[in-house]
């Protein structure tokens, strides 16, 4: 049986997205930046509470509640999403004092009611075809920020941990690492090696 792995963008592409987002609100353009940061699914970033945010420390909770697997996770964001978020909060009073669910609707239909899973993909889909990316969806940023924490070094058991998966087999179909990655690892890898055997030699035989 085959397993298809996800599509995720090339460098290029992502800057384009991104160049794209340039000119969306500073509520979506902060939910990009959290969905990918922290890996979150779709379902789990609509409902991120005021509370679920630990500035202090830039750490945000999925509650368990929450999650498809029903396992609670604190993970970070970084300082940039950092930057969004405490220009969104001071934005959101003017739309609502109520504390509770942390991305609310500035529609005058919705004002300050929960932002939906489905609202957030039909504006993940927009962004997407101005940028030129009709497979562009909201799981390809958790998707993304999988594969670059798996391209950065991280062991698989801890990309399992941070993306609240329950099975390291389900965390390998979430990671796309090209040919150049696998060489580049494996180059590395050798080369570490290979300084620990001329550092034996070196140890044993001068």
């Amino acid at each position: 049986m085959f397993t298809r792995l996800p599509w995720i963008p090339t460098d290029e592409q992502w800057r384009a997205l991104l160049q794209a987002a340039v000119e969306e609100p500073l509520r979506n353009r902060l939910m990009i930046a959290l969905a990918y940061d922290a890996g979150l699914r779709r379902e789990e970033l609509c409902v991120l509470a005021t509370d679920d945010l630990d500035p202090a420390h830039r750490t945000l909770r999925v509650r368990a509640e929450t999650t498809k697997t029903r396992r609670a996770r604190v993970v970070p964001y970084s300082a940039a999403a950092g930057v969004l978020l405490h220009g969104y909060l001071a934005h959101r009073r003017s739309i609502t004092r109520e504390r509770g669910v942390l991305l609310v609707s500035e529609s005058r239909r919705n004002r300050g009611e929960p932002i939906t899973p489905w609202t957030w993909s039909k504006v993940v889909r927009s962004l997407a075809l101005r940028a030129g990316l009709p497979a562009f969806s909201t799981h390809t940023l958790r998707h993304l920020c999988l594969t670059d924490l798996a391209r950065s070094g991280w062991e698989l058991h801890h990309i399992a941990a941070f993306a609240g998966h329950r099975s390291t087999q389900t965390t390998l179909q979430y990671i796309h690492l090209s040919g150049r990655d696998l060489a580049a690892k494996l180059e590395g890898g050798m080369a570490q090696i290979h300084s620990e055997r001329i550092a034996q030699i070196s140890e044993a035989l001068s």
